[in-house]
């Protein structure tokens, strides 16, 4: 799923955001088991999946330095 940057910033519940982090990482791991049988034609995904997480885990440690 896609988030956009404004989306990750505007929550402010760290149990969405962690839900949302498991959920991005497991979609992370389908990625590169679907890659690695060659059946991925859109490779940048992998890479925008990681910028997702990195974004959601700047959020989360944020709001729990607040």
């Amino acid at each position: 799923m896609k988030m956009k940057t404004k989306e990750i910033f505007s929550r402010n519940n760290i149990g969405d955001l962690e839900r949302e982090l498991a959920s991005s990482r497991e979609e992370l791991r389908e990625f590169r088991f679907s890659a690695s049988q060659s059946k991925i034609k859109n490779v940048k995904s992998g890479r925008e999946i990681k910028h997702i997480i990195a974004r959601l885990l700047t959020r989360i440690n944020q709001l729990k330095r607040k």
